[in-house]
C-alpha cells in the first residue's frame, strides 16, 4: 500500500506531470502527498559576496558593504521563500480539489543534499519526480538533482519522463526480471499499479550468450602463445555452447516462471512473460521502444550486485534512456519457494565446500537454482549428488562431473565437422538441439512440434545462388562457410568494434544452432537487429551518425527523385523507402534492394520491386528457420 508519497517540485514541465501522477496514485491509493521545493538563499548570499568588488566605490566602505549584505539577503530569502511557496501552492490547490491530505516543505540549502536528507529521515512509500528539471536543454537526458536523488536514497522512485496524463496513454507496464528481490518487488508493486490503473502487466528477462563470444574474439590476438594454449579457447568456447549458455537461458526463463507462479497465486493474476537474449539494458529499451510501455519497472541493483552499490548498471542505463516512466525498486521480497528452501533445506559440508568453490559472481544464481530444484522434487538435504541433478536439468546433454573432460569430448565429437549431427531450433526461442528432436523445450516448455530441424545441404544451395561460399577460421579454429553476399551484407556495418562485435554475434548464433554456411539471410537478420539496437540506443554515435544521409527535421519527407543511386527509382519507390526508419536501417534498406535490382539487371526500381524486396527481408529469419528447415528428417 502506497500511503505516504513525496513530490520535489521545480515548476517545471516534469515536474507539473509529477504532481498530476502523484495526485491520480492519491486518488487511487488514499495516500497522503507532501510537496517539496528547496531554495538556495545562502548560495545568492555567496555569489553577491563575490561580485562586492564589482560595486561602485561609494558601495565599497565596510559600513555600507554590511547593510547592502543585509539587504540583498532578506530580499533573496523572501523572494526564494514566495517563490517557493508559489510553487507548492499549485500543488496544494490541486490536492484541495480531490480532498487529498497535503503538507508543504520548504527546505533551504543544496538541492539534492536536501532532498535526500528529507527523503532519508522520512517514512515515504514513494518517491515521485520529473526526469529533468527547469535546466533542462534539448540534449539532456536526465537532471542532475534527479540522478544524485536516485543514487542517494532507499525509497521506491517513479521518474517521471511522459509529460501525457496517465489516462491519455495506452501503454502497459513492462517490469524487468532477473531473479534479485528488487525485481521481484518491482513485479508486486507493478500488479497493484496494473490493477489500480486498468494497465496490462508484462515481464520480461534478459540473458546475454554473446558477451564471452565477443571477449574472446577481442583478447585472442593480444595473448602470448603460451598463454592461449594455457586459456584452452576452443574447449572455453564449447564449454559455453553446450552448457553454460543454455543453462542461463533456462535459469532466467525460471525467474520469469517464479514471476508468473507469484503473480497468480499472491495476486491471481494473468502475467505475460517473456525471455530475449542479448545485453539486458539493450534489449529491454529495444523491447520498450516497440511495445511503448507507459512504466518501466526495475530493481534499483541487479542479481549480480552487492547491496552496497547505490545503483546497478542495467537501472542506470534504462533510467537515461528509457523513453517511458521508470520505476526504481528499492525494496526486496523473497518468492517463498525461495523462502521455503532456505528454512527447510539443509547443506552438506562437501555441498557448501562445492558451492564456495563457484565463482563469487554467479554463487547467488547457482545457489538458486539449487534450491529450487530440490524444493521441486522434495529433496530435504542438499548434497553433492544432488547439486549434480540440479546441473544436469539446467544444462541438458551435459551433466556437471562431465565439464572437467569438455576438451576431450570436443576432439571425438567435432561438432561443426561431422555431417552426422542434427541440429533442431525451437520456433520459440531459438534454442538448439542436437542429434534428437526434443520431447519439450528446456528453455521455453515449447512442445516437439515447434521444433524444426537444419538442413546442411539446403543452406549450402543456398551459399551457391548467394556467389559461392568462402571459408573462414574462426579465433578458436573452428571453420563457418560463409556466402559472398552475407560477406557484402557484413561490409555494410561500419569499420571498427561495431563490425567485430556484428560479426562475433554472426559466428556465435550460427555456432550455437550448428550451422555451418552463413547465407545472408541469416547474417542480414543479425546484421539489422544489431544496428537496430545500436541506434536505439546511440543515436548521437559517430560510426551511425556519419551514415545519416536525413536530419531529424526531413526524416518523414520525400527524398528527392535525383538522390544518390547506382539505379533508378520510381517515386512510388522512393516514397515506400521512406517508410523504412531514417538512419542505418533507411541506407542498408536502400543498399539492399539496389544490390537486388543490380544482380537482376533491372536499371529502375518500381514500387512492386522495392516493396519485395524489403518484405523478404522481414522474413529473413523466417526463410533461415523455416524454408531451409522443411526438410523431412533422414532419421
Amino acid at each position: 500500500m502506497i500511503k505516504k508519497i513525496y513530490v520535489p517540485v521545480d515548476n517545471s514541465d516534469y515536474s507539473d506531470a509529477s504532481i498530476a501522477l502523484a495526485v491520480e496514485f492519491a486518488k487511487k491509493f488514499g495516500s497522503h502527498l507532501v510537496g517539496s521545493h528547496v531554495y538556495a538563499a545562502k548560495m545568492h548570499d555567496v555569489r553577491f559576496k563575490q561580485m562586492e568588488y564589482t560595486l561602485p566605490e561609494e558601495y565599497q566602505d565596510e559600513v555600507e558593504l554590511e547593510k547592502q549584505r543585509r539587504i540583498h539577503d532578506t530580499l533573496i530569502t523572501m523572494g526564494l521563500q514566495l517563490i517557493s511557496d508559489s510553487y507548492l501552492e499549485v500543488m496544494k490547490n490541486k490536492c484541495a480539489e480531490f480532498d487529498i491530505p497535503f503538507e508543504p516543505k520548504m527546505p533551504e540549502g543544496k538541492h539534492y543534499i536536501k532532498l535526500v536528507e528529507d527523503i532519508q529521515e522520512s517514512d515515504y512509500d514513494l518517491v515521485i519526480m520529473g526526469a529533468l528539471g527547469m535546466g533542462a536543454v534539448k540534449d539532456s537526458l536526465i537532471g542532475g538533482v534527479c540522478e544524485r536523488v536516485v543514487r542517494r536514497i532507499n525509497t521506491d522512485t517513479l521518474v517521471v519522463r511522459d509529460l501525457e496524463p496517465i489516462e491519455k496513454h495506452n501503454g502497459n507496464i513492462l517490469v524487468g526480471i532477473d531473479g534479485s528481490p528488487e525485481s521481484f518487488s518491482g513485479l508486486k508493486t507493478a500488479i497493484q499499479l496494473g490493477r489500480k490503473f486498468n494497465k496490462q502487466v508484462e515481464a520480461v528477462g534478459v540473458y546475454d550468450p554473446y558477451l564471452h563470444y565477443i571477449v574472446f574474439n577481442s583478447v585472442v590476438n593480444v595473448l602470448t602463445e603460451r598463454a592461449a594454449r594455457t586459456f584452452r579457447f576452443k574447449e572455453q568456447e564449447q564449454l559455453h555452447e553446450e552448457v553454460i549458455d543454455t543453462g542461463l537461458a533456462k535459469i532466467y526463463q525460471s525467474h520469469l516462471e517464479v514471476a508468473r507462479s507469484i503473480a497468480k497465486e499472491e495476486h491471481d493474476y494473468a502475467l505475460k512473460i517473456t525471455l530475449l537474449d542479448g545485453k539486458a539494458y539493450e534489449k529491454i529499451l529495444q523491447y520498450a521502444r516497440k511495445t511503448d510501455p507507459w512504466l518501466l519497472v526495475l530493481g534499483r541493483i541487479g542479481v549480480h550486485s552487492e547491496q552496497d552499490v547505490d545503483i546497478g548498471s542495467t537501472a542506470e542505463n534504462l533510467l537515461r534512456l528509457a523513453p517511458c516512466n521508470v520505476l526504481l525498486s528499492s525494496q526486496r521480497y523473497f518468492p517463498q519457494i525461495d523462502v521455503k528452501a532456505e528454512e527447510i533445506l539443509v547443506w552438506t559440508q562437501e555441498a557448501l565446500d562445492r558451492m564456495e568453490k563457484a565463482p563469487p559472481l554467479v554463487r547467488g544464481i547457482a545457489k538458486t537454482a539449487v534450491h529450487r530444484f530440490a524444493i521441486e522434487r522434495g529433496h530435504s538435504v542438499i548434497t553433492e549428488s544432488v547439486i549434480d541433478m540440479a546441473m544436469e536439468a539446467i544444462m541438458p546433454q551435459r551433466a556437471s562431473e562431465k565439464l572437467t573432460r569438455v576438451a576431450k569430448e570436443i576432439a571425438e565429437q567435432k561438432v561443426l565437422e561431422s555431417d552426422a549431427v542434427k541440429t533442431y531450433i525451437c520456433g520459440e526461442c531459438g534454442y538448439a538441439a542436437h542429434n534428437e528432436r526434443p520431447v519439450k523445450c528446456p528453455v521455453c516448455s515449447s512442445d516437439a512440434e515447434r521444433f524444426q530441424r537444419v538442413d546442411k545441404d539446403s543452406l549450402q544451395n543456398v551459399a551457391v545462388d548467394e556467389g559461392g561460399a568462402a571459408e573462414e577460421e574462426t579465433f578458436d579454429g573452428v571453420r563457418l562457410q560463409w556466402s559472398e553476399q552475407a560477406k557484402k551484407a557484413l561490409r555494410t556495418v561500419p569499420r571498427g568494434y561495431m563490425r567485430r562485435n556484428v560479426k562475433a554475434r554472426i559466428e556465435k548464433s550460427a555456432r550455437s544452432q550448428k550451422i555451418g554456411t552463413i547465407t545472408n539471410a541469416f547474417a542480414t537478420q543479425i546484421i539489422d537487429d544489431s544496428m537496430g539496437e545500436a541506434a536505439a540506443v546511440r543515436e548521437d554515435a559517430p560510426e551511425l551518425r556519419a551514415m545519416q544521409t536525413q536530419t531529424s527535421d526531413s526524416e518523414n519527407t520525400a527524398v528527392a527523385q535525383d538522390f544518390e543511386s547506382p539505379v533508378q527509382w520510381t517515386e512510388e519507390a522512393i516514397e515506400r523507402l521512406n517508410l523504412v526508419p531514417a538512419g542505418f536501417m533507411r541506407n542498408i534498406t536502400q543498399t539492399r534492394i539496389e544490390q537486388r535490382a543490380q544482380e537482376n539487371n533491372i536499371e529502375q526500381v518500381t514500387l512492386d520491386f522495392a516493396a519485395r524486396v524489403i518484405e523478404d527481408g522481414r522474413s529473413l529469419a523466417n526463410e533461415v528457420l523455416g524454408q531451409y528447415y522443411q526438410q523431412p528428417d533422414q532419421d
